[in-house]
């Protein structure tokens, strides 16, 4: 099975790379662009079956490594 991951910076937390692409994009003309909030997905291959028990699992990992609570927030799919 497959976890992903996706995590971005709170609501409030300045994204510095988020302002960068809305300039960018802004520059090259589209100018209906407002806003932009940059985020990562994290893909994971897991062994296992308990798609409950894989997502705890994966809680527990982006607590310890993947994402910086303070910061940021993630949500956990878990997909065959």
């Amino acid at each position: 099975m497959k976890a992903i991951v996706k995590v971005q910076l709170k609501s409030g937390v300045l994204d510095p790379q988020g302002s960068a692409i809305t300039g960018a994009l802004q520059a090259l003309g589209y100018d209906e662009v407002l806003d932009v909030r940059q985020g990562k997905i994290i893909e994971l291959d897991l062994q296992g079956t308990d798609h409950a028990a894989a997502k705890q699992r994966v809680i527990s990992m982006c607590g310890e490594l993947l994402a910086n609570t303070v910061i940021e927030n993630f949500s956990v799919d878990i997909i065959d």
